[in-house]
């Protein structure tokens, strides 16, 4: 058993319209809407989670689709870019189909040695496809529109943009295992060698830059990842330790989650492998049926009545 931090989890952003956020992530960029929930929080709001067909941990994305909560600011103490893993010659494609859809894309670049392609969904939120120096293993979820070679894999990488990245980095080296690989400029790359995929963190130093706002186009967290909750909780000690704070264990029904916020500011999780995606639909129902709490089960008719009508592909 791997008792280490497995890279990253699950990122969790924050929309401004469902429907628009939905078709937006499995129309244009292909994933599969592999569970619709609610905001444990909030209940009149859903919970979306985007990922591979079974919604493997470093392939997650989350939305909480706050109905015309507007606009969000990127800035420091944010998680401002999301890397997506595809295919190698597969950007060229990318950027005809973001063109042909009228997605805002810019020019490929490269970084780290990377080719890279960035753009922004419908809110706003900082996205780039890379393609990996290391051939990456894992198997994209195909429509009939993104085959194998173009479908994204799964997380490449996280960027945070912090005032200072000194007290961030002493968490990823120190607790969570990472260690400084690279630096270009103002911006620092930590990588674990406890998994091959999904196991890089960005630190973008910008000790001039403004505070971001959490709204629409911004991430609300991110969510690294731990093969059980035995493990979780030795993190948790040592968090504890290192004089921060950090939430007791949530149930999540998918998974088990701990939350702190980081010194630069940026609200990272504790998420475990165990229990998945599975536990109440099976593998070829993923994402077709609204699944509530257990502590709103109760109240499942005034919830649907509440929730925006959202039309599947």
């Amino acid at each position: 058993m791997n008792e280490s931090i497995l890279g990253l989890h699950h990122i969790t952003a924050i929309a401004n319209n469902a429907q628009r956020n939905y078709d937006f992530y499995t129309h244009v960029l292909g994933l599969r809407l592999v569970k619709k929930t609610v905001n444990f929080d909030d209940p009149s709001t859903y919970h979306f989670y985007y990922g591979d067909e079974g919604g493997s941990p470093g392939t997650i994305l989350t939305f909480f689709p706050w109905e015309g909560i507007g606009p969000g600011r990127n800035g420091i103490g944010m998680a401002t870019e999301i890397g997506y893993s595809v295919p190698a010659d597969s950007l060229d494609n990318w950027l005809g189909r973001f063109n042909e859809l009228g997605v805002g894309a810019g020019e490929l670049a490269e970084r780290f040695g990377e080719q890279y392609l960035s753009f922004t969904d419908p809110d706003g939120l900082s996205i780039a496809l890379i393609v990996p120096k290391q051939f990456d293993r894992r198997t994209g979820w195909e429509t009939e529109a993104i085959k194998s070679d173009m479908a994204l894999r799964g997380f490449h990488s996280v960027t945070l943009t912090l005032q200072k990245i000194e007290a961030t980095a002493r968490v990823l080296t120190d607790i969570f295992g990472y260690r400084l690989v690279a630096q270009d400029g103002n911006r620092y790359r930590f990588q674990t060698d406890a998994v091959p995929e999904a196991s890089i963190v960005d630190l973008l130093e910008e000790s001039e830059g403004r505070v971001g706002r959490n709204a629409a186009g911004t991430n609300h967290h991110v969510a690294f990842r731990v093969a059980n909750d035995a493990i979780q909780m030795e993190f948790r000690e040592k968090i504890l330790e290192s004089g921060l704070q950090i939430t007791p264990k949530i149930d999540r029904d998918y998974f088990f989650s701990l939350y702190f916020r980081e010194p630069g500011g940026v609200l990272f999780e504790i998420a475990t492998d165990n229990p998945g995606f599975t536990v109440d639909e099976p593998l070829d129902e993923l994402g077709n049926t609204l699944k509530l709490p257990k502590q709103y089960e109760g109240s499942r008719a005034k919830i649907e009545k509440t929730l925006p009508v959202l039309k599947l592909l």
